[in-house]
């Protein structure tokens, strides 16, 4: 059995000229400790799965079709009880801006302590609190920082920290790279490589930058237009792409290797 179940999902959004439909039939799994990669395009409706996998979306957002279970339950027919138990504890969620989710009045200490009061209904000790700051290789002494006193690098670093302060099944990461330099993508794409080893989570990957994708998946999902275009492995995404997006996504990063029956000489 899978740990996540996506099947034929259908997310709208309504709009003053009628319903738009951001994903569309989009079905794909994840087994257990799999790292799986989703690429596409802006607007391509990577996000919007994300959201709609963990039951976040908002109006004018809604789920019109389809089934997403996991670990066998159907989470769309969760009660709002059942959701708070799941969220965190076996399914969590790392934003692209971690300034945007982390309460900007509250240290980074009080943060932790209000996640682990409601999920726990105690407090987290200290050693616990040093424990998943190394996750991430964070000092200690951060936890009476405030967001804005970190870096963007940092900030990122404690969002994946919270999201892996209950050591949940499965990690879901919307672009949480994107705004970051290069340097500091490197260092927290390594810190998760190792993370993922340490701990045996799964990982969704949302971004649009396929090369990352590419080195680190176990199978990389490319959308367009809310559908799946290919579903594959890193090796056979490169050498034999079935859609032809995903030729074209592929060609213009200079990343599809070449067979006998196209133009050689491009490289791997």
């Amino acid at each position: 059995m899978s740990l996540l179940d996506v099947r034929s999902l259908t997310v709208e959004y309504c709009g003053a000229l009628g319903n738009r439909v951001a994903v569309d039939g989009m079905s794909f799994q994840i087994g257990k400790g799999e790292f799986i990669g989703l690429a596409g395009e802006s607007g391509s409706g990577k996000s919007t799965v994300a959201k709609a996998v963990m039951r976040i979306l908002q109006t004018p957002g809604f789920i019109s079709g389809g089934e997403v279970y996991f670990e066998g339950v159907d989470i769309l027919k969760m009660s709002s009880e059942e959701l708070r138990e799941l969220r965190w504890r076996d399914m969590a969620m790392v934003f692209q801006s971690a300034l945007d989710s982390l309460n900007p009045v509250l240290s980074i200490r009080s943060q932790f302590q209000d996640m682990a009061q409601a999920k726990l209904g105690r407090p987290m000790t200290d050693s616990e609190l040093v424990e998943v700051l190394d996750f991430v290789q964070l000092e200690p002494r951060l936890l009476d920082s405030y967001p804005h006193q970190l870096s963007g690098g940092m900030r990122q670093r404690v969002g994946i920290a919270l999201a892996l302060s209950l050591k949940p099944k499965l990690l879901i990461l919307d672009e949480p790279t994107t705004a970051l330099d290069v340097v500091v993508q490197r260092h927290i794409l390594r810190g998760l490589i190792r993370l993922r080893k340490q701990l045996g989570f799964a990982v969704l990957f949302i971004t649009h930058d396929l090369p990352v994708l590419l080195a680190m998946s176990d199978r990389v999902i490319v959308m367009k237009d809310g559908q799946v275009c290919d579903d594959l492995s890193p090796a056979e995404l490169r050498h034999h792409p079935t859609h032809p997006y995903t030729r074209t996504l592929l060609d213009s990063m200079a990343l599809l290797v070449a067979d006998d029956s196209r133009t050689s000489g491009r490289g791997d």
